[in-house]
């Protein structure tokens, strides 16, 4: 149930506004390494407490 929730989340933002997914691709395209991994860390810690919270 929780990755059926993932692409329903993951898919609303190409299937709304395709112009803006395709933008923010050719953004993090270039951006460094390290601050795509932070901005991962980052949505992963987020993701822990909400589970958290909601268990």
């Amino acid at each position: 149930m929780a990755i059926a929730l993932v692409f329903i989340i993951e898919g609303m933002l190409p299937f709304i506004s395709p112009d803006r997914w395709r933008n923010l691709l050719s953004v993090a395209n270039q951006m460094d390494d390290r601050i795509i991994r932070n901005i991962g860390l980052g949505s992963m810690l987020f993701g822990v407490v909400i589970l958290y919270l909601v268990h």
